[in-house]
């Protein structure tokens, strides 16, 4: 029976994907993927032929209903994002959402995504976590930041290079300067960094040294 694939793939290393989410690309009628470009470097590296047509935010409104109707007439598809666990600030939750609606089969495999590997290398408490993903960048940030002053969970949050200082000020604002926190970079890329320190050192260290690539940030929560 057809069935909706949603297949973890490398947030770095081209590595780390498991034996069975290759089959399952193999095997697939169809891949759809955030990025066409961004997907033919891994699926020309594991030799992968299986056709590919772009899902991303912009078109899932509009493709989701034609998508459903392809699985219902018998074509196994899998879903991919650019990096890591489609769904998580990524591309996936309407398709899953929707063939669960039209009673359509879906399985998600195991595989890499970045706010695991983050925060059990923060050294932070991870028995509890909250997982905040990207904090608004204008409209309701404030907001948001202040509505977790008393979370006491470790917190996890992504944040784009550009706005990694402005962030860590602004939660150092809200829960205080010394709130131990750890910045995760480039994870499982040759240029992997991984720094802990508090919400000001880390905000200092990172005026003078300008962060590149995709950041996970880790944040002790209210003792």
């Amino acid at each position: 029976m057809s069935k909706l694939f949603v297949v973890p793939t490398p947030i770095g290393n081209l590595k780390d994907i498991t034996y069975r989410a290759v089959e399952v690309l193999v095997s697939a009628g169809l891949i759809l993927a955030e990025d066409t470009r961004q997907a033919g470097k891994l699926l020309s590296h594991y030799k992968i032929n299986t056709p590919v047509l772009s899902h991303h935010m912009f078109n899932e409104h509009r493709t989701v209903e034609a998508i459903c109707a392809r699985i219902l007439s018998g074509t196994t598809i899998a879903l991919i994002s650019d990096a890591g666990t489609p769904g998580i600030s990524d591309p996936g939750f309407l398709l899953v959402r929707t063939c669960i609606e039209k009673g359509i089969e879906v399985e998600t495999l195991p595989g890499a995504s970045a706010l695991l590997p983050a925060l059990v290398n923060s050294g932070l408490p991870c028995e509890r976590f909250c997982f905040e993903g990207f904090l608004p960048p204008k409209k309701g940030r404030n907001k948001r930041i202040n509505s977790l002053a008393d979370e006491a969970r470790t917190m996890i949050f992504y944040e784009s290079p550009f706005r990694l200082v402005r962030t860590l000020e602004d939660l150092a604002a809200c829960f205080g300067a010394s709130r131990e926190a750890s910045v995760s970079r480039e994870l499982t890329k040759i240029y992997e960094v991984n720094i802990r320190g508090t919400l000001e050192t880390l905000a200092g260290h990172f005026r003078d040294h300008a962060p590149k690539g995709e950041i996970v940030l880790i944040v002790a929560g209210k003792k």
